[in-house]
């Protein structure tokens, strides 16, 4: 079964055509809206996001330590858990001791994190000739190490500079989504129109 935007749609579907673009508006507004809360404010963006980083660290935490008590595996998994849980929980409580601490903790998060993914994206495709793409695997994994290495060595500055850009991509997300929607509400019209 074809669906073209002159051909009437059975009932549920006529439903969710009708409904799909609001949905999507509603979502394009939140996203524009919060990019603009976060370039007018990116000093109150990283203190919020700061405190939830601490907050998932202890959560987090809690849960490794759980998991270290209350399973039946190997005494030296158990042990790490039991480390990394602890560690987990320290670190978020460290990120409770000031703004800058959290956003220093959060850059050095990140930055390391990308640097292990863009050596893992570089060695996975460098070992295996046959990878589609290996040059631009190659390229993305070295750009990822690169920009984990300017996180780490410059970890404030960076997130400062990363709360900026996500606030220019969540607005710009935001109005495709309107202009989508709107979109989408001319088709839908069309749509129970026939």
């Amino acid at each position: 079964m074809t669906l073209f935007p002159n051909e009437p749609l059975p009932g549920p579907l006529r439903q969710l055509a009708r409904a799909a673009w609001q949905a999507l508006l509603l979502a394009g507004l939140a996203a524009a809206v919060l990019g603009v809360l976060v370039l007018a404010w990116p000093h109150a963006t990283l203190v919020v996001v700061g405190v939830l980083f601490g907050l998932f660290l202890l959560v987090s935490g809690l849960v490794q330590l759980a998991a270290a008590f209350g399973t039946h595996t190997a005494t030296a998994l158990r042990v790490m858990a039991f480390i990394s849980g602890a560690l987990s929980i320290v670190l978020g409580l460290f990120c409770f001791r000031g703004t800058l601490e959290s956003i220093l903790l959060l850059g050095l998060w990140i930055g390391i994190g990308w640097l292990f993914r863009g050596i893992t994206q570089i060695m996975a495709a460098a070992s295996d000739p046959g990878t589609p793409a290996r040059g631009w695997l190659i390229l993305l994994g070295a750009i990822n190490a690169l920009a984990g290495i300017v996180l780490v060595s410059w970890p404030i500055r960076s997130v400062t500079v990363l709360t900026v850009v996500a606030g220019c991509w969540l607005l710009a997300v935001g109005l495709v989504e309107i202009a989508t929607a709107l979109r989408m509400r001319h088709l839908a019209k069309r749509v129970s129109d026939s």
